[in-house]
């Protein structure tokens, strides 16, 4: 499908600009205020409404060799980790220019490889002590505040500010009102919004008991230039810290005294679903209830439910129902799929009786035979009609198999492959449901919770292998004419302690049934990665900061080493590669940085509070020098990350001075991504057979030096 065109000068290296010109296409899916894209297709003139990177990706026309090796660096950390797509994206743009750039200033593509590798491994290494570590976060689940008692008070409704164009929903704009980054705070401007982010007072119980809240804001009262400072749409400054502050110059407060480097921890699974959730409560509160459902299951069957439980990703599922409200979208114990309306005379019988069931880990037809079956050899069967031979033999195996049923009372079969329609005829007449097409992962959670045995062939079922106590019943009692527009009708089938959980999303727009999902995913993927490393990153950019930071760091000190080995090598031809390494390096790590501050100012553009690049550049440039100025980069960004939680986010002084929640990144899908964004841009760099760097062959005419990249 046709986005757009791009203008390519030949005389620079073509796949770079490439990787640069598929990269802007998802600008606008970093950062808190995301935009979606129609996707338009200029043969059928029909169109599509996406909002993540891989679904743009999926309806671009990336027939190049460039445009073939995103798609698949893309759907690799998608496939994967399921978050990190949109930051890939953006740094393979990003690092594609500067690497653009450093060939035009004659770097050698040598030193623009194991320049960037080394910088990006010192960055990795350098962002660890912005790690903050999760504690037993299932120690007190049943006794804490869910997810959804604490994003009402923590999303409330926002106003977009004037002038940024968005039309948004009003359930719509409380998912963008914990989005804003952490780094947007520090620029002092007023958020346009009266309201308050509320976070639970028990999560604070260590930290607020010296001061109430009302001596808490008579401290701010006290003087009159620290009104100025107050915190803008900040979506992950949290935690208060109370001490002496003074009012400087710029409008942040400053403490008194100079305090070490505060430490972070997570020990309350609401406060960690809060800040992963990214501006997405909605998501999120699915992805609570499912966690809280496992954990309730997981009590049922082992009793100790603490020590043991972990949270299983896999054994959770998604069902969408188009045409139905938001308001219905829930989270189901047991597994949810859709039957035909012959069967529904049938499931009101099954409704009020537990059901005996038959797992089938293939396809139920006559003709399917297990992986790794072979056929007797030389052997031909010759008849005249073929095709009554055919339907005979397909009518016996039928005949046979609901015999088999029969005799063992069975009237529930799952089947993980296809199923015959005959087969399904007949069972439906005989009061008896078959399902195909079920994820192994449920076929396993319903063998271990009635007892049942997988089998490869029905003839296999014997009195061992059936399972007992499966409930069949309509999901909510929804009129069947409602799911897809189809003729078709849900059914819950569970038992009682399985480790399976549905998550039914519905919306009343079906175009953004996709979009609805994916979101889903996003946030459960970010929890799952989180609780199984045990640590997070400070997030809403104190990550990439502190990146940008320390590169520009390494390039002050290779630049000063240079002009030292410099000296030497005009005495010395015999260390003219060293030399030469010593006066690119400052050049690449810049251009390298450069990439972080790109990544910056995008993440601050699409935060509705900056209104252009100027502005998000003072910001960041006001943080550089900050950071530069102080003894330590990383503790500079730990201790504005530690104040700015005590400054209320309000356009004045609020009777309620309650503090913001923090956001989270998960730790190893983030440096994946910056990991596979590198690696793509160098590998194109290197393989691109001709490059043209400087300003030769300017005999060419503009239409030989010039071409179009569609997109």
């Amino acid at each position: 499908m046709v986005m757009d065109c791009r203008v390519l000068n030949k005389r620079r290296h073509t796949g770079l600009q490439q990787l640069s010109s598929f990269a802007e296409t998802g600008r606008t899916f970093l950062g808190p205020v995301k935009s979606s894209k129609f996707i338009i297709d200029e043969e059928c003139h029909e169109s599509v409404l996406i909002s993540s990177t891989v679904r743009l990706l999926e309806s671009l026309d990336l027939t190049s060799a460039v445009g073939q090796l995103l798609s698949e660096v893309i759907q690799a950390q998608n496939n994967t980790y399921r978050t990190g797509t949109s930051t890939l994206l953006f740094l393979v743009g990003a690092w594609s220019s500067a690497a653009e750039e450093c060939l035009h200033l004659g770097v050698p593509i040598s030193l623009i490889v194991s320049v960037m590798s080394e910088g990006l491994n010192s960055c990795i290494e350098e962002v660890e002590s912005l790690q903050v570590p999760i504690h037993s976060v299932y120690d007190h689940i049943d006794s804490t505040k869910t997810f959804s008692g604490l994003s009402g008070s923590l999303y409330p409704s926002l106003q977009i500010p004037s002038g940024t164009g968005l039309v948004q929903k009003e359930h719509d704009l409380k998912d963008v009102a914990s989005q804003s980054l952490g780094f947007c705070s520090l620029s002092g401007r007023p958020v346009k919004s009266p309201q308050l982010f509320r976070l639970q007072a028990k999560f604070e119980a260590d930290e607020n008991t010296s001061q109430t809240p009302q001596t808490l804001k008579n401290n701010l009262l006290g003087d009159t230039r620290c009104r100025n400072s107050v915190l803008t749409h900040s979506r992950h400054f949290s935690r208060t810290d109370h001490h002496q502050w003074i009012s400087k110059p710029g409008g942040l407060p400053e403490q008194l005294s100079a305090a070490a480097p505060k430490t972070y921890r997570c020990s309350n699974l609401a406060e960690l679903e809060v800040g992963l959730s990214h501006g997405d409560p909605s998501s999120m509160r699915l992805v609570d209830e499912a966690v809280r459902l496992q954990h309730q299951n997981a009590g049922t069957r082992q009793g100790s439910r603490t020590m043991l439980f972990s949270f299983d990703i896999s054994r959770i599922f998604t069902f969408c129902l188009p045409g139905l409200p938001d308001t219905l979208s829930s989270v189901c114990p047991g597994y949810i799929t859709v039957v035909s309306m012959s069967s529904a005379t049938l499931i009101k019988e099954l409704q009020n009786q537990p059901v005996r069931v038959v797992l089938v880990e293939g396809d139920l037809t006559e003709n399917y035979r297990h992986l790794g079956f072979n056929k007797p050899a030389n052997i031909k069967t010759v008849s005249e009609s073929v095709k009554v031979q055919q339907d005979s033999s397909e009518e016996l195996w039928t005949d046979h198999v609901l015999q088999v049923l029969i005799k063992f009372n069975v009237n529930l079969i799952l089947a993980r492959g296809n199923v015959s329609e005959r087969l399904a005829e007949k069972c439906t007449d005989s009061k008896r449901l078959v399902i195909g097409s079920v994820h192994d992962s449920v076929l396993q959670a319903f063998a271990e919770a009635s007892g049942a045995v997988q089998v490869a062939y029905i003839t296999h079922v014997n009195e061992n292998s059936v399972g007992s106590g499966v409930s069949v019943t309509t999901w909510r009692g929804i009129p069947s004419d409602t799911v897809d527009g189809i003729r078709r009708m849900a059914v819950v089938l569970k038992i009682e302690g399985i480790n399976l959980v549905t998550v039914v999303l519905t919306s009343p727009v079906t175009a953004q049934m996709q979009t609805k999902e994916d979101r889903f995913w996003t946030c459960a993927s970010r929890l799952y990665y989180a609780l199984k490393e045990q640590k997070v990153f400070l997030g809403g950019g104190a990550v990439e900061m502190l990146c940008l930071t320390h590169l520009q760091s390494l390039a002050g000190q290779s630049m000063n080493k240079g002009n030292q080995d410099c000296s030497g090598w005009l005495r010395s031809t015999s260390s003219w590669l060293a030399s030469s390494a010593a006066l690119y390096r400052p050049t690449v790590l810049k251009c390298l940085a450069g990439g972080w501050h790109r990544y910056l100012s995008a993440l601050l553009r699409n935060s509705a509070v900056y209104s252009s690049d100027s502005e998000a550049a003072t910001s960041i440039q006001r943080h550089l020098q900050n950071a530069a100025a102080s003894a330590s980069p990383s503790s500079y960004i730990l201790n504005e990350y530690s104040k700015l939680n005590s400054v209320i986010l309000n356009s004045g002084i609020s009777d309620k001075l309650e503090p913001i929640p923090r956001v989270y990144d998960v730790v190893t899908p983030k440096i994946e991504a910056w990991r596979r964004a590198l690696d793509l841009v160098l590998l194109v760099l290197q393989t691109d057979s001709e490059i043209i760097t400087g300003l030769a062959h300017t005999q060419k005419s503009s239409q030989e030096s010039e071409g179009f990249l569609f997109l």
